[in-house]
């Protein structure tokens, strides 16, 4: 099974990938874990990515499907994965679609899920994150047992920067100019299966299990 979760940030697609990753017993592929690896790591594709990261330049669609790609192609994802923060925009989806071709793979599907903008910022507003651990709560979903101290380490939650209303607002105005056309992009393919970001975390997975289990169960009669 090979999924791609689509969603503006705020969405919930990172926590949905992660539930799905244990349901299927498939891996979570995060872009950013793989760029943050390969730059630590040195790796020749790493250090190129670095080069534009330092330079504040986007790093370029071939070397960030380089990048993918060499992860996807390594024997742990044979049993199949879902791709969080990838593909970004059409070029990247184009690129992704001949590689997969290239090595008799095809996607399973492509999870949308929809969140209004105003409920995303309100969302993203309430999030406080642990700065020593990385664990995230939020104030009214998933608040810590003693306010304002992460559950796990003890340490001081703060408000990310990126958190910030004004700052989500231009993140939602990236992700509507470049994601949001790989939505008409994958319905196009017959691909996309769209789902309420807004109801429960747990509803939201029910949801998208269901509608996998009909994907599987159709592609079992061809």
């Amino acid at each position: 099974m090979i999924l791609i979760v689509l969603g503006a940030p705020g969405a919930g697609k990172g926590t949905q990938a992660l539930m799905l990753s244990e349901q299927y017993h498939i891996l979570h592929i995060s872009t950013g874990d793989i760029f943050r690896s390969n730059i630590k790591q040195g790796t020749p594709l790493g250090v190129k990515a670095k080069e534009y990261i330092d330079a504040g330049k986007l790093v370029p669609d071939d070397l960030t499907l380089s990048l993918i790609m060499d992860r996807l192609r390594q024997p742990d994802c044979a049993g199949g994965y879902i791709l969080d923060g990838f593909p970004r925009t059409i070029p990247q989806a184009l690129g992704l679609a001949e590689e997969l071709k290239a090595d008799g793979d095809e996607l399973t599907a492509v999870l949308d899920i929809e969140v209004p903008d105003e409920a995303i910022v309100a969302r993203m507003g309430g999030r406080r994150v642990c700065p020593v651990c990385g664990e995230s709560f939020h104030v009214v979903n998933r608040p810590p047992k003693k306010e304002g101290v992460c559950d796990h380490c003890g340490s001081a939650l703060i408000t990310r920067a990126d958190d910030a209303p004004e700052t989500v607002q231009k993140r939602l105005a990236v992700y509507h100019e470049q994601t949001q056309p790989l939505i008409a992009y994958y319905r196009e393919q017959g691909k996309l299966l769209s789902f309420d970001g807004t109801a429960s975390m747990q509803e939201v997975f029910e949801n998208i299990s269901e509608a996998l289990e009909r994907v599987n169960g159709s592609c079992d009669q061809k």
